[in-house]
């Protein structure tokens, strides 16, 4: 019979409260929180995570004191840990033990998994300040209210603020989202943030809050139905909270903390000067490929990313990106050729069944960092950069209704760039997307015909 996961029978009790996290997705619980589960003083180093889009797996994992099955899937056989680093979860909505987080000088780390759309940028990187939810937190934060907030700019400000008031000491902000530069991004849109809704911050910002950057790796589909099977059948749990990632991981971190943190790098983190040719690679050659298939090979059928590397046109075209994005990685040739061959090997793994559905979610937050740099960059060295030409020319069509659904927060400013004629779209995207080269958009144009087909 199938037992249920307790802190009794996992024999391990939960470690004090030390990190907030915002952003109980599935990666996470995969990536940081195995990371710390793993730390030689993970007993010392306990999580409360707060939701973030939705809060079903809360409530399962509350039932189960928090703890899950983390199934590790490989091409033969799948392997099992409990991961036992969350020790309380909360809804996004619950300001008021956010702010009471925040204000305890034992916690000293909070990380982060809001999504790229989380951080309510505008086209230039900083906050933006028209959107309606974003006025309403400024109005609210310079009206004392912290704990009606609803952003994760927001969020961030007010329980600084809070942790200010309470003289809790310094504390460090760890961004694990897939965008370049992350911790700079985040001390920006928080100093816009304060600008406008609490300029005297400002000075504490700059004197008492870390900002990490991060470069965080690791492909962890939607949890599904088979996978908690296979935990009962095979582990002999009954664990609804279960999910499965791929054995593969990778975390590099650059930055100083003001605080104490956990001893990450004793479960394989690796702290470094300069996190950016990481964090290149990593965005550029499995996300801007994953981006690439997204699109593209949903368009031809495929649903998964194994289904689609199976494809020999479908790999085609992402080596074609690869060949783009390598001209112009800041990294030598053999580490950019293992690393490749590494994500053919991950990419083809069948039993991790990654729908390329998820990964489509968001591509006007993605796009533009995961395929642009690069298409410009090579385009302006003289190079004709099909593989990433090919990448917004399915976006497009995806605008359009090909291919995989469309999920993008920012939906409403996006849909109206694909209306009218085949033509008019391509250029309202490149507009949009800041290509300006005219060899490009007619390239683009033309690839986009050829699938549209």
């Amino acid at each position: 019979m199938a037992r249920r996961l307790s802190r009794a029978q996992d024999g391990r009790p939960a470690p004090p409260v030390r990190i907030v996290h915002l952003g109980l997705g599935n990666f996470f619980r995969a990536h940081q929180a195995w990371y710390t589960d793993r730390a030689a003083d993970a007993d010392q180093w306990g999580i409360a995570a707060f939701s973030g889009r939705s809060s079903g797996i809360g409530s399962e994992l509350a039932r189960q004191e928090n703890l899950y099955t983390l199934v590790s899937v490989g091409p033969e056989r799948n392997e099992y840990r409990v991961i036992g680093s969350i020790v309380a979860t909360h809804s996004g909505t619950d300001s008021d033990a956010l702010l009471a987080y925040f204000a305890d000088p034992r916690v000293s780390v909070v990380t982060m998994t809001i999504t790229e759309a989380g951080y309510r940028r505008d086209d230039l990187g900083r906050l933006d300040v028209d959107d309606p939810d974003v006025e309403a937190d400024v109005a609210a934060v310079e009206a004392g209210n912290l704990a009606v907030v609803r952003t994760g700019p927001g969020k961030l400000i007010a329980g600084l603020i809070e942790r200010r008031r309470a003289d809790a000491g310094p504390i460090t902000l760890v961004c694990c989202d897939n965008l370049p530069d992350n911790g700079t991004m985040l001390s920006v849109v928080l100093g816009d943030f304060a600008r406008r809704a609490a300029p005297d911050l400002i000075g504490y910002l700059e004197s008492e809050v870390g900002f990490i950057t991060t470069m965080v790796d690791r492909i962890t589909p939607r949890a599904t139905d088979a996978v908690r099977q296979a935990v009962q059948d095979e582990w002999a749990v009954d664990d609804q909270a279960a999910l499965a990632t791929e054995p593969f991981s990778e975390w590099v971190l650059e930055g100083a903390f003001k605080g104490p943190r956990p001893a990450w790098e004793t479960a394989g983190a690796e702290f470094v000067d300069d996190v950016v040719p990481h964090e290149l690679r990593k965005l550029w050659l499995l996300n801007g490929a994953h981006s690439l298939m997204a699109y593209a090979a949903t368009i031809q059928g495929h649903g998964t990313v194994a289904e689609a590397i199976a494809d020999p046109i479908v790999r085609g075209w992402v080596e074609e990106w690869w060949d783009v994005a390598q001209r112009q990685l800041p990294l030598a040739e053999d580490v950019v050729r293992d690393y490749r061959a590494a994500l053919l090997e991950r990419f083809s793994n069948p039993r991790m069944r990654d729908q390329l559905s998820r990964i489509a979610a968001d591509g006007s937050q993605k796009i533009p960092v995961r395929i642009v740099p690069a298409l410009v960059a090579d385009r302006a060295a003289g190079n004709s950069p099909l593989g990433a030409e090919r990448a917004v020319a399915a976006w497009t069509l995806h605008l359009r209704g090909r291919g995989a659904p469309l999920n993008d927060a920012r939906a409403d400013k996006i849909l109206p760039l694909a209306e009218g004629g085949l033509a008019d779209a391509v250029g309202n995207v490149c507009d949009f997307l800041e290509i300006t080269d005219r060899d490009s958009r007619a390239s683009i144009l033309a690839l986009a015909k050829r699938m549209e087909g």
